[in-house]
């Protein structure tokens, strides 16, 4: 049984099919959802150098990220107690979250990768290694 589910969307288009998935769990089990998007820093993408001041573009991603999950909010069918956006490494800030939140399961996006990106691994396959609970990958695909 579910209490806490922490859906992690990367908001884009395809973040209201793995939304609609944690929706249909929290109707199911009466649990709580808080949703999350983890922001990767500039400085984490690119090593820590970047040789510009990225303040500006980081207030600019984070408030980019506040309309899209106000309007992901807006098409869920249920009351969300919690929107969090966060800035870091992707996987672990999940973790970090799911940890301080105390949730019992991760709802994320997977894409079908092939060929050298399955190899490299994917953000869901690196949220379900080192995760403090379930993690449940809804599958995603661009058409």
């Amino acid at each position: 049984m579910y209490n806490r589910i922490l859906l992690a969307v990367d908001l884009t288009d395809e973040s209201i099919k793995v939304a609609n998935e944690a929706v249909g769990l929290c109707k199911a089990t009466g649990a709580e959802l808080t949703i999350l998007h983890v922001i990767e820093s500039l400085n984490y993408a690119y090593g820590g150098d970047v040789p510009i001041d990225i303040t500006d573009i980081q207030a600019q991603l984070q408030d980019t990220a506040k309309e899209r999950i106000d309007i992901l909010k807006d098409q869920i069918e249920i009351p969300v107690k919690e929107c969090c956006i966060t800035q870091g490494g992707i996987e672990s800030e999940i973790h970090r979250i799911a940890e301080e939140k105390q949730v019992d399961l991760i709802v994320v996006g997977s894409h079908c990768r092939h060929g050298l990106a399955l190899l490299l691994g994917s953000t869901a396959n690196g949220v379900l290694h080192g995760s403090p609970c379930d993690v449940l990958a809804v599958k995603v695909n661009k058409d």
